[in-house]
């Protein structure tokens, strides 16, 4: 289970921290902004990899999701977050991201100010097997055809439409 005593930063829409509060605060309706990295991992081929979320996750469990997906913890910045958070979930620790958007997205219990980026990957993936229930690569098509089947994250559907659609 999720650490709900872990402490984020809460911040503004421009990424500015004004304050904190634990994971559980900020995952119970308070709506409480707090800011996340995403890593889109594209092969040479043009197909996306997609991990897939623990039954034991308080957020989307069972899912399929943006390869990979964290918190920035209170203190750290973007890029060293994303740099964490890809060691941690794919075993990667060689890649070039590039920085695709920042924007507030909000679910039913929660808001996340989201910093996505990408990058085109061929090497080894390592999934986590404490964090993760595996992964791989889906061809654009497979993703289309998944969309709005319960089978991706909402938020997933939603940053890719936006963000490579």
């Amino acid at each position: 289970m999720d650490n709900q005593q872990e402490v984020f930063p809460i911040v503004d829409e421009e990424g500015r921290v004004i304050g904190s509060a634990t994971r559980g605060e900020c995952h119970s309706g308070s709506f409480l902004l707090h800011p996340v990295v995403h890593l889109h991992v594209f092969n040479s081929a043009g197909d996306i990899y997609l991990q897939k979320r623990p039954e034991w996750k308080d957020i989307q469990p069972g899912k399929w999701d943006t390869a990979v997906g964290g918190h920035i913890d209170f203190g750290e910045s973007p890029d060293d977050a994303l740099r964490r958070e890809v060691r941690e979930e794919l075993g990667i620790m060689d890649f070039t991201a590039e920085f695709v958007d920042k924007y507030v997205f909000k679910s039913k219990r929660e808001r996340e100010l989201v910093y996505v980026h990408r990058c085109i990957y061929d090497g080894p993936i390592q999934p986590s097997a404490s964090e993760l229930d595996g992964g791989r690569f889906w061809s654009l098509q497979e993703i289309r055809d998944a969309m709005g089947h319960d089978i991706l994250t909402p938020n997933f559907e939603s940053e890719f439409k936006r963000c490579f659609l």
